[in-house]
């Protein structure tokens, strides 16, 4: 639904984006990750026509922004990071507005403004002027806004910027139901917890780089390469250590207290043998698990690895 090859976009001698190689499916929530100054919303801002990329292509629901870029916006929906409103305007009179910039017909006019109104969950701020919404009440008309002609792919630069808990819930709802309808959602952050809770696939870019992409679970299969096994023992720390270190395929194993730590090269056979071994030498083991790599850990390690 979203494809760049190879794209690139300087300023002048500063290259913001390079060489950026982006395949986001249908019906994805796709979620852009990278601090602050990676090139996320120059990235945005070219896949929404409102920039032209140094070189490379573009491509929305097939359509060849650069051929046909009016062919690509009837197709998306772009929440730029920070959104104008109108405080003197009603919050529907608002929405009036921009179907009518949409060129909406007046016959369905109305039934688009109600229908995104309770998309965003405003019914009972449906007559209020628009000063008198919270941060994230606005954040959710900006988006119903960008609903209004219906498209077909979601562009959302920071979406969550500056939202409290409860707010960022409100928007995780709203676009999770936008995927059940078929709708395509590329939402950037540099916050992980924002989008790691709800995207089904990501991307980190650092330096103006993809650095890594694909579907969260492969990405983190992929940058772990190892299990972690967490093994916590009653009594016989020593005896547990020793066993758990020469046992085939571990590569390493740490101790604190009563608690041990090792990185493991075996697959889940291999686990569940090193579990009966330790039984089977009455070590009293409290607990034993695997301690899984979450997003965090891997942009910490991209991270890791672009510095060095």
């Amino acid at each position: 639904m979203i494809e760049t090859r190879d794209l690139r976009v300087d300023y002048g001698d500063v290259t913001a984006v390079r060489g950026l190689n982006l395949s986001i499916p249908k019906g994805e929530i796709f979620g852009l990750i990278g601090p602050n100054g990676a090139g996320k919303t120059s990235t945005i801002r070219v896949l929404a026509t409102l920039q032209e990329p140094t070189y490379g292509d573009v491509f929305v629901g097939g359509v060849d922004a650069a051929l046909n870029p009016t062919g690509v916006h009837e197709l998306l929906g772009y929440m730029p990071d920070f959104a104008p409103i109108y405080d003197n305007l009603k919050v529907w009179e608002f929405l009036d507005l921009f179907a009518a910039a949409y060129a909406l017909p007046r016959a369905t006019r109305k039934q688009r403004v109600d229908e995104s109104i309770q998309l965003a969950n405003l019914e009972g701020k449906r007559d209020t002027l628009c000063e008198g919404l919270s941060r994230g009440m606005r954040q959710r008309l900006v988006l119903a806004k960008t609903l209004l002609h219906e498209p077909k792919v979601l562009l959302l630069d920071e979406p969550a910027s500056g939202l409290d808990p409860m707010a960022r819930i409100e928007l995780r709802r709203m676009l999770i139901k936008l995927v059940e309808t078929g709708k395509t959602v590329l939402v950037s952050s540099h916050i992980l917890t924002e989008l790691a809770d709800f995207c089904t696939s990501m991307g980190i870019m650092e330096k103006g780089k993809m650095v890594v992409q694909g579907k969260i679970s492969e990405i983190i299969a992929q940058m772990s390469g190892h299990k972690s096994l967490v093994v916590e023992v009653l009594e016989r720390v020593d005896e547990a250590h020793a066993l758990i270190r020469n046992f085939n395929g571990v590569r390493a194993c740490s101790v604190e207290k009563r608690e041990l730590r090792a990185d493991f090269d075996g697959d889940e056979a291999a686990v569940a043998e090193l579990l009966r071994a330790l039984v089977q030498q009455g070590i009293p083991v409290i607990a034993f698990h695997e301690e899984k790599m979450d997003v965090e850990d891997v942009f910490l390690k991209v991270g890791a690895k672009e510095v060095s």
